[in-house]
């Protein structure tokens, strides 16, 4: 492989570790990215003198991968691990929620509800064996656990409020590895344990870029490649802003949906497992308050005036930001709610807020902000990866995987850095 002829599509974690690992090895890539700026979904920008991510980000004790590229960067001493706590907003009231106290004081629940809850909860975060949950959707195997009613009042509605059409069709192992992830990420029984950087995510990713340049490595922002080159079963190179880029290889990290888009001389089977996959959107909403809404990082909510699952107050695990709350809105691009004007969605934060904190006045949300991206959450189904294609494509050259590619786990920025950084040794064996 020519040290110098590589490409790489897309600048979030994943990209930007498959470009890392690539320098690493002695490689030169070229990084083309259709934002103004590398990040991606862990992309920052200016919120009233506060350098924030777009969309929130955390840390648990179990990312290997990002704590590995920490060391690697000396920026461990830049990680920060704070006792956070959780909260519920159920039948009109804030309950702390997240152990086992909590959970028998729970007002809502009855006992055999709370115990069976509390035991699926336990026994999900000491599996390590996901397999034999391939043949469950996630409906069915908690249902299973926790019963009809402990599923109708904690599980259905976040569902329902997250995945939308797609709540009854979600791969068990899938949901799985969100349970376990963050079960696993306390101090004790009784006291989670979640991690930020100090800078936020920019610290890492920009010394990644950095290590990147200083080591040959290149960055195009603002540059969108509008197909890959394709001939003969070998890749030839990008098209980008009307100009042909010759290149041997080409490592694609975009999410599939956009795949399907710029590289249209795919295999039909190929292309038609990317065109089955599904991979909806999401509505940020971000607040800069005077006053914390909680105490909570986290807040589940459970309220039919809010169509959201669940509140990040940010503000609670990093206190070098203020009172920052996310409100994420997933749901599929074809819901007529993803046409609504930021404005909308900002007056149904702002009402949520007033509802759960009565002390909040309007003058405290001092500022509110709305980011939106179209291809922010894969959609995994029973049986995933039966019908997703190797990153290996059958064309010579050619890489393609999303955050999809290390389901189980749900998408995070160690999942993306280990991942990239194993696809780019894959890449350079021509595996």
């Amino acid at each position: 492989m020519d040290h110098k002829n590589i490409a790489v599509i897309g600048a979030g974690p994943m990209g930007l570790a498959v470009a890392y690992q690539l320098v690493k090895e002695g490689y030169e890539p070229i990084v083309f990215e259709a934002d103004d700026r590398i990040g991606g979904m862990s992309a920052t920008f200016d919120f009233g003198g506060i350098n924030i991510e777009r969309y929130y980000h955390f840390h648990c004790t179990s990312d290997d991968a990002f704590f590995e590229v920490l060391d690697e960067l000396n920026l461990t001493n830049k990680l920060n691990w704070v006792s956070t706590k959780m909260g519920y907003w159920f039948d009109g009231k804030l309950q702390p929620w997240g152990n086992p106290i909590a959970l028998l004081k729970f007002k809502g629940l009855s006992f055999i509800a709370k115990f069976r809850y509390g035991l699926h909860a336990f026994l999900s975060t000491k599996r390590n064996n996901w397999r034999p949950l391939e043949k469950y959707d996630a409906a069915t195997w908690i249902k299973k656990w926790v019963g009809n009613e402990a599923f109708k009042k904690l599980w259905s509605r976040l569902f329902a409020l997250k995945f939308y059409e797609y709540s009854n069709n979600l791969s068990a192992p899938w949901i799985w590895s969100r349970i376990r992830r963050i079960g696993r990420s306390r101090h004790s029984v009784f006291k989670e344990k979640l991690g930020y950087l100090s800078g936020g995510s920019k610290t890492l990713l920009n010394e990644m870029k950095n290590y990147i340049e200083l080591n040959g490595g290149e960055f195009r922002l603002s540059s969108p490649v509008d197909k890959i080159v394709m001939d003969n079963k070998k890749v030839r190179g990008v098209e980008v802003k009307n100009e042909f880029i010759e290149f041997d290889r080409v490592i694609c990290s975009v999410p599939l949906p956009i795949v399907a888009k710029i590289a249209p001389n795919l295999p039909s089977n190929v292309m038609n497992q990317y065109l089955s996959k599904i991979n909806i959107g999401c509505i940020c909403v971000i607040a800069k308050l005077s006053k914390p809404l909680t105490e909570n990082f986290w807040l589940n909510t459970n309220d039919d005036e809010m169509d959201i699952p669940g509140i990040i107050e940010y503000g609670n695990l990093n206190p070098e930001v203020g009172n920052i709350v996310y409100v994420p809105y997933y749901m599929p691009q074809t819901n007529e709610k993803f046409k609504d004007s930021d404005e909308v969605f900002k007056v149904k934060v702002s009402k949520c807020f007033q509802k759960i904190n009565a002390s909040l006045k309007e003058d405290d949300i001092e500022d509110m902000r709305v980011h939106r991206y179209y291809f922010s959450q894969p959609i995994c189904e029973p049986n995933f990866l039966d019908n997703l294609p190797s990153a290996k494509i059958p064309v010579n050259g050619l890489w393609i995987a999303d955050t999809s590619y290390y389901y189980p786990e749900d998408r995070g920025i160690s999942e993306s850095i280990g991942y990239g950084r194993n696809l780019a040794k894959i890449a350079i064996n021509g595996r």
